[in-house]
């Protein structure tokens, strides 16, 4: 193993993890629709404006353009699929080894990106009946589990 790995800073890269967990769930979650319609905007024929208007030259290759513009959204779409795969791989065995009163914890802190930290803290500490202190302390060890149960010690 490289030196370099002992000095990764494990816990803000499992709080990043989890940061990305609710959008590479969407991601697996709708990208065989997203590849549908990428692949019907590829495949569909344009028709034509009527119009009294006089029109700008013609493009003769507009159809391979769209097609080739399909393929590489196409390609996007299933690179990024695969990204969300293994993502998903790795960090949903650890996110199931936590307790469950750990994924709440941590799912309030991170994921919750419509909650402020110190409504996070303040809901914790209603949910558990604790201080505030306790509750920083809570998530930390909860976030220290994550790290070792996704990069190990």
């Amino acid at each position: 193993m490289n030196i370099s790995w002992q000095y990764l800073d494990k816990r803000a890269a499992s709080a990043d993890a989890l940061k990305d967990y609710g959008s590479m769930k969407a991601i697996i979650a709708n990208s065989k629709e997203a590849m549908a319609r990428a692949r019907a905007r590829m495949t569909g024929v344009s028709s034509p404006v009527y119009s009294d208007m006089p029109k700008a030259p013609s493009q003769p290759h507009a159809g391979e353009a769209r097609i080739l513009q399909g393929m590489e959204a196409l390609d996007v779409l299933k690179e990024r699929y695969r990204q969300a795969a293994e993502y998903m791989a790795w960090f949903q065995p650890a996110w199931d080894a936590l307790t469950e009163d750990e994924q709440t914890v941590l799912a309030l802190f991170y994921r919750s990106e419509d909650i402020k930290q110190i409504d996070a803290v303040m809901d914790i500490c209603e949910r558990f009946h604790i201080e505030r202190s306790s509750a920083y302390k809570k998530k930390d060890r909860a976030l220290a589990h994550l790290a070792l149960l996704l990069y190990g010690k």
